[in-house]
């Protein structure tokens, strides 16, 4: 396990020495703003990550520039049909989410406001926003500045499972993501990274880019 992650580790530190880490820097800054927005805009970035489980990252970043302010308007049957449009894998159910979670889209910036915990936050959102669980909440809240939270997808896995770091699961149940998260949290303080800089580091080893 040493070696394994020492030999990450450096990969790590290579990046860090490249132009990626002015990109990561950026996006960070990104993220950091996004959270003083209105609350219209941090419900957007809500309807994002209700889009993006088990779907396109690239894709649910177009969806969402493409529909825009209608995520907070549009009928429930007319946000599906536009989903259907653009070529989204579930418009129905996703529309059915995004519909109810609109009864938070005044109050959202005020409930997180209210958490002073990044993890009872995510289990707030977890437990309240359908169609969000621990890895779309903690995307949800690194996307809006809430740095500390590990977003475990299947690109994350890969390349802990390609560095010998973990064995790759069946199912990501909550124990399960909580222990990967445990590993994630040594690496990044290892790399002097919080854990939203190093998802990006992670999600470009696997991918070569650096999305949101």
């Amino acid at each position: 396990m040493i070696k394994h992650m020492k030999r990450l580790l450096e990969y790590i530190e290579n990046l860090k020495k490249s132009e990626v880490k002015k990109l990561i820097d950026a996006r960070m800054k990104e993220f950091k703003e996004a959270g003083s927005k209105p609350c219209s805009e941090i419900f957007k970035e809500l309807c994002f990550c209700i889009l993006t489980a088990n779907f396109n990252a690239e894709k649910s970043i177009k969806i969402q520039n493409e529909i825009g302010d209608g995520f907070l308007t549009l009928p429930e049957p007319q946000l599906a049909k536009k989903l259907k449009e653009l070529g989204y894998r579930y418009p129905n159910k996703r529309a059915e989410y995004i519909g109810e979670a609109r009864k938070y889209k005044n109050s959202l910036k005020d409930i997180i406001k209210s958490f002073n915990d990044e993890d009872k936050l995510r289990e707030w959102v977890a437990k309240n926003v359908k169609g969000i669980g621990y890895k779309e909440g903690s995307h949800f809240l690194r996307n809006i500045g809430h740095n500390n939270l590990a977003i475990i997808d299947f690109h994350i896995i890969d390349v802990l499972t390609s560095y010998k770091l973990i064995e790759r699961p069946n199912v990501l149940t909550k124990r399960k993501y909580l222990e990967i998260e445990d590993l994630l949290k040594k690496i990044a303080r290892e790399s002097n990274l919080c854990l939203g800089e190093l998802d990006l580091y992670l999600w470009f080893t696997e991918t070569g880019k650096i999305l949101k």
